[in-house]
């Protein structure tokens, strides 16, 4: 159906729908969310080693800016921003790997400031690159995003398993260092005996790491989620992976897993400030790994803005496109300044304009605007971050796992047998993508100062599918058919 079909009528896009059905409708756009828009922030404000109330602090930013963002993109500003359709936006995980690399190799505020830094410079790059960005597409076919959303998945889900099992190093790795042992270094070492470099090696078991009540909690978690998405219908099964995080948080809290001191303490509102660590700093490299984040995120933005007007039946302009594009640029550089992420489209929220049939942009509108009041209440953000990472291990398991299904379904769409080449460019990206995760010390004797741009798998990847496709492809043109198409199978 075309917009000639609504002449004289209001498109169901810009329908306004009454008040009560526009909030319920837009609570349920967020409960789709709220799980992925949590995850990241706990990822990289533990990789940047914050404390509890400042990794708090950064889910209140999180959702805080995704909805600012959201009824940017959906209600529009000026003519240059904002797709207006109903898109709910959120921290895309193609951003987790290099944001990682960054936090671990500059923990702190300091590497806070710089990832900040980064962020907003990739965001206003994202700005003007936007409308070039379908001169580009040809050299991202199928065989190439595909590869990229399959790396992203497998990077992840690392991430998950530790925070069932505990993390290999520090207080919860699985080895820690004999007691008796230390306390004798100690002594010799008070003695003048032994020298100060000599450190011992973990030889005793952790009881902490791989505990059992946390792996029968994950199960809990991951069972919850497969039984609500077989037997639920509808709306309940849109939001599995929040009600199986729900059930695990209740069961974790009865056996006095969670503490709820720190919720106690904080506030019931505060405003989210700009650049809360400091003034962000700007370092070239890690400017550089964003922008091809930005690059990336753009052209997953395309497929989902294409996949979203056809289910929506509102044919999408260029123009229309352009300004959609430039939003995911304005909501990066925004993330940036108030302490959080690079933005993209939601593709769990296309599919649920998809599944409900409610095609009204100000639905998301009133979605984002119950973000920002929920960014706005310090203890929505001090109860997700007192979840014990168990919980979200659970669910991170399908979370991160769908991500990677999504590649596989992608590049279900690739001709393998006609073209034997695509199966070098897969594996040999995968490959790639897998050097940071097999082999983590693999950048000792490089530059310090190119670590974030080369110890993130998923850009390793994407270098590596993008040159691989142009050496073996060539940069045909990618038709907008081909775009939507990939679009519509991220969205389901």
């Amino acid at each position: 159906m075309s917009d000639a079909t609504y002449q004289g009528s209001t498109h169901p896009v810009d329908e306004v729908l009454p008040a009560p059905k526009l909030l319920t409708l837009g609570f349920q756009h967020v409960l789709v969310m709220y799980a992925g828009a949590i995850a990241v922030p706990l990822i990289v404000g533990r990789a940047l080693s914050l404390p509890p109330e400042e990794v708090a602090f950064l889910i209140s930013a999180d959702l805080f800016v995704c909805g600012v963002v959201s009824i940017i993109q959906s209600l529009g500003a000026t003519q240059y921003f904002g797709i207006k359709l109903p898109v709910m936006m959120g921290v895309t995980f193609a951003s987790v790997g290099p944001m990682v690399a960054v936090a671990s190799s500059t923990p702190g505020h300091e590497g806070a400031r710089a990832l900040f830094g980064a962020i907003i410079a990739a965001g206003l790059i994202g700005i003007f690159i936007a409308p070039f960005i379908s001169k580009m597409l040809r050299f991202f076919p199928p065989v190439v995003t595909g590869t990229l959303i399959l790396t992203i998945g497998i990077s992840l889900m690392p991430i998950g398993i530790n925070w069932i099992f505990g993390l290999q190093v520090g207080p919860t790795a699985p080895k820690i260092v004999d007691p008796a042992a230390a306390a004798w270094l100690e002594a010799a070492r008070a003695a003048g005996d032994v020298p100060s470099s000599v450190a011992l090696a973990p030889t005793v078991q952790n009881p902490l790491y791989a505990a059992g009540q946390n792996i029968l909690i994950a199960v809990l978690v991951l069972g919850t989620i497969l039984l609500v998405s077989k037997f639920a219908r509808g709306f309940l099964s849109n939001i599995a992976v929040l009600v199986g995080i729900v059930v695990g948080g209740i069961v974790a809290a009865m056996l006095g897993m969670m503490s709820f001191d720190k919720v106690g303490a904080a506030e019931w509102f505060a405003v989210i400030k700009p650049f809360h660590f400091g003034m962000p700093t700007f370092d070239p490299i890690m400017i550089a790994t964003m922008v091809l984040v930005m690059l990336v995120t753009l052209i997953e933005s395309t497929g989902m803005f294409l996949a979203l007007s056809d289910i929506c039946k509102k044919p999408l302009e260029q123009k229309a496109l352009a300004a959609g594009l430039r939003a995911d640029g304005l909501g990066t550089a925004i993330g940036g300044v108030f302490n959080t992420f690079p933005y993209t489209s939601f593709s769990q929220n296309v599919g649920l304009v998809g599944v409900t049939g409610i095609r009204s942009r100000f639905v998301c509108v009133a979605g984002g605007a119950i973000m920002i009041v929920l960014g706005l209440i310090p203890k929505m953000g001090a109860l997700v971050e007192s979840l014990p990472t168990t919980v979200l291990g659970g669910a991170g398991l399908v979370m991160f796992g769908m991500v990677a299904a999504t590649g596989v379904r992608i590049l279900a769409r690739v001709d393998f047998a006609g073209n034997r080449h695509n199966l070098f460019i897969v594996a040999i990206s995968v490959g790639m993508g897998m050097i940071p995760l097999v082999a983590p010390n693999f950048n000792q004797w490089m530059p310090h100062a190119i670590h974030p741009l080369i110890h993130s798998g998923i850009l390793l990847a994407a270098i590596t599918a993008v040159i691989l496709n142009w050496f073996y492809n060539g940069a045909a043109h990618v038709d907008e058919e081909e775009l939507r198409a990939a679009g519509h199978v991220a969205d389901h």
